[in-house]
């Protein structure tokens, strides 16, 4: 694990940059970590990433897209609209949360 320095901020994260410890993210710093690929978080991000965060510290693992539309309630084509190309692998970033399994 490699420790790097997102803002204000220094966190633990993969070769890939997904943070490591979920326990190191914070509000500010999921605002950061949105503005480097492009988002504006709004209300219906923040759900997203609430639902994430809750269900990782429930189950131990990222939800794909699949446990976000059934178990979170927030339909796929959503989740592409608010995190464009790549929703899941976009969404842990912000949320501060390992990549899901099954991502390239």
């Amino acid at each position: 694990m490699t420790v790097a320095t997102i803002g204000d901020w220094q966190v633990s994260v993969d070769e890939e940059g997904f943070m490591t410890d979920p326990a190191e993210w914070d509000e500010g710093l999921a605002q950061v970590l949105a503005s480097q690929i492009g988002l504006t978080l709004d209300e219906q991000h923040w759900k997203a990433i609430q639902f994430a965060r809750d269900d990782f510290a429930a189950n131990g693992e990222t939800p794909t897209l699949r446990r976000m539309a059934t178990a979170g309630g927030i339909p796929t084509k959503e989740m592409f609209a608010l995190f464009p190309k790549k929703p899941a692998k976009k969404m842990s970033y912000v949320a501060g949360l390992p990549k899901p399994q099954g991502c390239v």
